[in-house]
Parts: structure tokens; C-alpha cells; sequence
């Protein structure tokens, strides 16, 4: 039986292979830990026979991703300057490989495809935590929380908030109806109970906060381009001085104790404090990639014990731009930051300018939830991670310079979309 190249690498004809290739992913890419080797074999699996398939498609034109790769590269190269040169070694060719993996998605993958893809992975993530998962003591909280089948209430919560996002933005941005509508309404549902479980104060901050822009730009989309960009601005000062209000009231204060915080967010503030003074150690090019939390390490098996890591692994600054300055020093930063910025920019500009509007509407909300999360947490920096491939999935689309076509099946348009065609 010979298979159709279409079928598998055409974002128009390969809705069953890409929407089963990224909700494998997602749910491998939540338990890569969990499962070892052999899921991250299979995760390769999905994407790299791709190239075998059609290399020129599948790949494309990498200089036009020179911007999207170069932290992956810099990342590899600090081998050479790392205090834990085989630890860097692996680490950054996992990352880079991790990279190229998310770029074939985005070349083959669009991205109604992709939500689909990412709701029902994220609902087989959640029903396997829900059957498997359990409860951890978090020693600093005092609490217990539910984290799952992960080793976090933060990752629980974030895969929750994706849950939800997904389902928010297949039925109001893609306009789905029928089983997808049913799929939407039943991962959300499950990603809202899951979110509350796991009492993560991040996910839920980061999750309130994109579906209320997503709820804005909504409305804002429904103008001409001229008047989107008024009331965007209008909205910016709007928001700035609510900020400006709560935190001169006490607004900072009431929010963290609705989450059990404190003034130092459960010890994050004195955590931020000791990574940027690590970082000064080495700020130009930082201690290496994935080089400071090396066990046997003083620095990183004193803050593991402070902070009750029994595990003494999987422990990062809960801030992705001071773990960034630590490992790899200002450039690193620069370079992941150019990215992060670079995404999150790109599809407000797209959505402002009414330009892929459906696409950039659904990429700008991703990229908000993550650029909420860098603050707070490490998303994007650790390979086999769903954050980085939805981060360089979003970058490749945004450098392609012709984008395809966001829809595989135009009857799933929602109306504030389409255009009318007058009879002549």
C-alpha cells in the first residue's frame, strides 16, 4: 500500500497524522521523565522520518531560522566552557535536536491541526495523572497538593492551563462545532478541575490572565486595523493603571495570601537573589547549559537542601531569565530572550495589523501564557519540555514566509472570520 506524501507532511491534507503526531508528543513530552529513553526515541519517531518523507518540505529554508536556532547553538557550543562539559554535551544536543523537531511540526503541522492535536494530548495527560497520580507534601507551602503523575503541582498546573486555553480557543478563535466543539468543552471542563487540584498559584494567575487578553483581543478583532491599534493602547494604559492602583492598595498583598504566599513568594525572592549572584560569577557566558545544578556541586546541593529537594534533580530558579543568566550569561540571555520576545511581538503585530488574523490571535495567546510563566517558572529552556516546542512550533510559523493556511476545513471558520463575497 503506498501512502500519499501529502497525507503526512501537507498542513493541508495530514489532519490525522499531524493531530495524532502532536498529542503523542504532548503526552511524551509530559512523562519523558517518567518513561525514559523510549519515549523520546518515539517522540523523534513522529517528527525526524518526516525529512525521509520530503526533505525540502519538511525543512525548508534554515536560514530564515537563523534567529530561532541560534540559542540552541550557543547552548551546544558552551561544551567548551562548561563546568560540566558532558553534562552540556547531552543537554544541547538534546535541546538543538529538540528544536529541529518543533520546526518540521511548524512546517507540516498548521495550526488548527495543532490545537486539536494539543487538546486531545493534553487530555490523556490529565486522565493518566487523574488514574495515577497522587499527593506531595510541599514542605515550604506546608500543604499538600496534588501533583499528578509529575514530580510538580506547577507542571500538573501547567499542562491544566493549556487544557484550558486549547479548549477556549478551538471553540471562540477556531469556531469548531460538533465532536471537536464536545472534545473542547470535555478537556476543559477536566483541565479547570485539574487546575484547581493542583493548587498552583502561577497556573492559575497565568491562565486568568491570558483567557482575559484572548477575551479582549476578541472583541478588539472585530475592528479595522487602525481602530485595533487605538484600543489596544487604550487597553495597555488601562491595565497599567490598575496595576498602579492595586499595588499602591494592598492589591499585591490580597492576591498572594488568596494562594497561601507570602511577601516572598514561598521562598522565591531569596531563590532569585542567589541565582543572580551565581550569575555574576560568569555573567558573559554563564557557568554552561544545564552545568549548575550538577550533583556534587556545592552551590546546587546547598540550595537543594535548603529548599528540601531530597531528589537533588529537577530543581531550577523558578525564573527563566535568571536561569538563563546563569548558565549561559548575558548572550544566552539575549538569545532566548530575542526569541520570546521576538514570538510574542510578532503576533500581536500580525493581529494588530490584520494580518493571518485566526493564527496570530491563537499563537499570541500561547505566546502570553508563556512570556506570564518565564517570570515565575522555566518553560522553554529544558529540552523534551511541551513549552519549548510550542515556543520554536509558534517561531517557525512566524518565520515562514509564506504562511500556509491556517484551516484544514474551512466550515470550521468562525464568522467573525470569514468574508462575505457579494454577488455581482
Amino acid at each position: 500500500m503506498k501512502i500519499a506524501k501529502a497525507s503526512l507532511v501537507s498542513p493541508d491534507h495530514n489532519f490525522w497524522y499531524g493531530s495524532f503526531a502532536v498529542a503523542i508528543s504532548t503526552f511524551i513530552l509530559a512523562y519523558s521523565a517518567r518513561f525514559g529513553q523510549v519515549s523520546v526515541l518515539a517522540y523523534y519517531g513522529l517528527w525526524l522520518p518526516l525529512i525521509l518523507v520530503d526533505y525540502r518540505h519538511s525543512l525548508g529554508n534554515y536560514t530564515r531560522f537563523y534567529w530561532i536556532i541560534a540559542f540552541g547553538v550557543f547552548a551546544c557550543l558552551s561544551v567548551f566552557w562548561s563546568a560540566a562539559p558532558g553534562v552540556t554535551a547531552r543537554a544541547g544536543v538534546q535541546y538543538l535536536s529538540h528544536i529541529v523537531c518543533a520546526l518540521i511540526a511548524a512546517r507540516t503541522v498548521n495550526v488548527r491541526t495543532m490545537a486539536l492535536g494539543m487538546l486531545a494530548g493534553v487530555i490523556f495527560v490529565l486522565l493518566y495523572s487523574l488514574a495515577f497520580g497522587g499527593y506531595h507534601y510541599d514542605p515550604l507551602d506546608g500543604d499538600y497538593s496534588f501533583v499528578g503523575a509529575f514530580a510538580s503541582k506547577n507542571q500538573l498546573g501547567f499542562f491544566a492551563s493549556l487544557g484550558i486555553y486549547f479548549a477556549f480557543a478551538c471553540i471562540f478563535v477556531l469556531g469548531e462545532r460538533g465532536f471537536a466543539r464536545l472534545l473542547a468543552l470535555f478537556g476543559g471542563c477536566l483541565s479547570g478541575y485539574a487546575l484547581i487540584a493542583s493548587q498552583s498559584a502561577t497556573s492559575i494567575i497565568a491562565t486568568a490572565a491570558t483567557l482575559v487578553v484572548m477575551i479582549g483581543l476578541s472583541v478588539t478583532v472585530l475592528f479595522a486595523p487602525r481602530t485595533r491599534k487605538t484600543l489596544f493602547a487604550l487597553g495597555i494604559v488601562l491595565v497599567l493603571g490598575l496595576v498602579f492602583v492595586g499595588l499602591n492598595l494592598g492589591g499585591m498583598a490580597m492576591v498572594l495570601g488568596a494562594f497561601g504566599k507570602d511577601a516572598t513568594l514561598t521562598g522565591r525572592t531569596y531563590l532569585w537573589a542567589e541565582g543572580i549572584a551565581a550569575g555574576w560569577e560568569s555573567p558573559v557566558v554563564g557557568a554552561g547549559y544545564y552545568a549548575y545544578w550538577v550533583q556534587g556541586f556545592s552551590e546546587a546541593e546547598r540550595l537543594w537542601e535548603e529548599f528540601y529537594i531530597g531528589s537533588r534533580s529537577g530543581f531550577h530558579f523558578h525564573n527563566t531569565y535568571i536561569e538563563l543568566f546563569v548558565e549561559l550569561g548575558f548572550i544566552g540571555l539575549l538569545l532566548a530572550g530575542l526569541v520570546i520576545v521576538r514570538v510574542w511581538l510578532g503576533y500581536l503585530l500580525r493581529l494588530l495589523h490584520g494580518h493571518d488574523v485566526m493564527r496570530s490571535h491563537l499563537l499570541f495567546g500561547v505566546a502570553f501564557m508563556l512570556l506570564v510563566r518565564s517570570f515565575f517558572e522555566v518553560d522553554v529552556m529544558h529540552p523534551y519540555a511541551i513549552g519549548s516546542f510550542l515556543l520554536y512550533y509558534s517561531a517557525g510559523l512566524l518565520a515562514a514566509s509564506k504562511p500556509a493556511r491556517d484551516l484544514a476545513f474551512p466550515a470550521a471558520q468562525p464568522v467573525s472570520h470569514l468574508r462575505v463575497r457579494h454577488a455581482r
